[in-house]
């Protein structure tokens, strides 16, 4: 029986190193995902990079139909599926850490308005009904 092998990250180092570049903009976003990395905010992801080193980001419907146009940028599409919430950041941009800064906290504001994700709450739930009861 062969042990399964993890993927290796296809991601360029120089995609990534932008990545966390902009991540480090602000110290309280956790840059997150060993293959894919990505960052969350209450269950919700709000950024990503594609296996190819290309950024998505999350944001509203104003902003994202501002950005588009700004930018030219599409809505992101993965494995054939568009992701509505997600557009797909032009390479160049990627370069221009303080121009995205911008779009990095609306992201996030966006992504904590979305709430909890209801799967964290079931397993929370779940394990506090599995506790035993504190009667004496």
């Amino acid at each position: 029986m062969s042990a399964k092998k993890k993927p290796a990250n296809t991601i360029p180092a120089a995609k990534l190193a932008l990545y966390e570049r902009l991540i480090a903009t602000d110290p309280t976003i956790e840059r997150k995902g060993a293959t894919v990395p990505y960052t969350s905010t209450n269950g919700k992801m709000f950024t990503f990079l594609s296996p190819t080193g290309e950024l998505r980001i999350r944001l509203p419907d104003e902003e994202r139909e501002t950005f588009m146009k700004k930018y030219r940028a599409k809505l992101a599409v993965s494995y054939g599926i568009v992701q509505k919430d997600f557009v797909a950041v032009p390479a160049a941009l990627l370069a221009r850490t303080a121009e995205l800064k911008p779009y990095l906290a609306i992201s996030r504001a966006y992504g904590e308005r979305l709430g909890t994700k209801a799967g964290i709450k079931r397993v929370a739930a779940h394990a506090r009904a599995r506790r035993p009861s504190a009667k004496p």
